[in-house]
């Protein structure tokens, strides 16, 4: 399960990033999940809420925003937003197609209560 060390890389940008801001603790932890990033929600979230006792970011809720796959079709030149899973431009039907969005997973930002 690579969510835990997902989680665990996460909560040192958080750590690193709330001293370096002088925050006394985080509270809200928002992540942006490309749906073939590989990870999955509910699995990062069982480890978020294990791993952030003891941590600035222990009371923090976390909110997961699961970005949709966005391909360009290099034939025709049409960006979609695809609900499914496939890479086959709803335009032309072609395969020649490169995405755009979905794939990544980042913080996307922070909610931080400072001294």
């Amino acid at each position: 399960m690579h969510e835990f060390s997902i989680v665990q890389s996460l909560l040192t940008l958080i750590e690193d990033y709330a001293r370096e801001n002088n925050a006394k603790s985080v509270t809200k932890v928002v992540v942006s999940i490309g749906v073939l990033s590989g990870v999955e929600p509910h699995l990062l979230e069982m480890a978020f809420n294990t791993f952030k006792e003891g941590t600035v970011a222990e009371k923090a809720e976390l909110i997961m925003e699961i970005e949709k796959l966005k391909i360009k079709c290099m034939d025709c030149g049409k960006e979609s937003e695809k609900e499914e899973l496939n890479m086959l431009c709803p335009g032309c039907g072609s395969l020649n197609t490169q995405i755009i969005s979905g794939q990544d997973m980042f913080l996307k930002s922070l909610e931080l209560e400072v001294d």
